[in-house]
């Protein structure tokens, strides 16, 4: 079954807008948690224009599941996460500044070569890693040499190309880098730009998938549809199940 860990990043950027605690990012995880979502995605940036390094700490004090932490390893972040010790730490690529993740991991220049250090540290202490990447198979191969866990599959180019001749082919190539990644050992997430449009096909086509994240459309859909309708979308569209939420007996019982 495919994982839905939802990116709450959107509700933090919408409270940022205005300063205060309105809406509660932790109060909008707790329904996302509520309406089956298997996880819970944040980013937290060094400009904390939305998610910030208190909402993380927040977040990790409440969670009763996966807890996915993405970021660029710099020493704050990894400090960060060291500290909150979340299931799992997505490393992605981008400079400070940058608006939203837009290209994967170069692992085959020798540039990323430090990142073999870096996985370890975190596999050390127990934290899942996964590196964000796209469908090239000596990236995905560096990725295992390296250390990773998993790749989390870059799918904006698919999301952006969905429906014409050139979509069938990245579907393809991702599927293809889905099947060489599990062969060699590696766990497959993706994510980027999937939507209740774009994800049947993509979860019918690229097999063994582990999780997706999904943050800006899933939030979007939110203000037409509600918070718990849309999480129960996007886990139909999924094909998975909803997360079994465990009912705490009241004490004395």
């Amino acid at each position: 079954m495919i994982r839905l860990s939802v990116n709450v990043n959107k509700i933090a950027t919408l409270r940022n807008a205005r300063g205060g605690n309105i809406p509660d990012v932790v109060e909008a995880a707790r329904t996302c948690i509520a309406a089956g979502c298997h996880g819970i995605t944040v980013h937290p940036r060094p400009d904390a224009r939305h998610i910030t390094f208190q909402d993380v700490f927040d977040l990790a004090a409440m969670l009763t599941v996966e807890f996915n932490i993405e970021g660029y390893p710099g020493a704050e972040f990894l400090d960060l996460v060291m500290r909150v010790k979340p299931t799992q730490v997505t490393l992605v690529p981008d400079p400070p500044g940058v608006l939203t993740s837009n290209a994967g991991w170069n692992l085959t220049s020798g540039s990323a070569d430090w990142l073999g250090d870096v996985l370890a540290r975190l596999g050390k202490a127990g934290i899942r890693t996964s590196l964000f990447l796209e469908t090239d198979a000596r990236q995905i191969r560096r990725a295992r040499e390296l250390g990773a866990d998993r790749i989390e599959l870059f799918t904006g180019p698919y999301a952006n190309a969905f429906g014409t001749p050139a979509g069938q082919e990245i579907l393809a190539a991702h599927r293809e880098a889905a099947h060489l990644a599990r062969e060699i050992g590696l766990g497959v997430n993706a994510g980027h730009d999937l939507d209740l449009k774009n994800i049947p096909t993509y979860a019918k086509a690229v097999k063994g998938l582990d999780e997706v994240s999904i943050g800006h459309a899933l939030i979007s859909d939110a203000l037409y549809m509600g918070l718990t309708r849309t999480v129960k979308a996007y886990l139909k569209a999924l094909g998975s199940k909803p997360r079994k939420v465990k009912r705490q007996r009241p004490k004395g019982n």
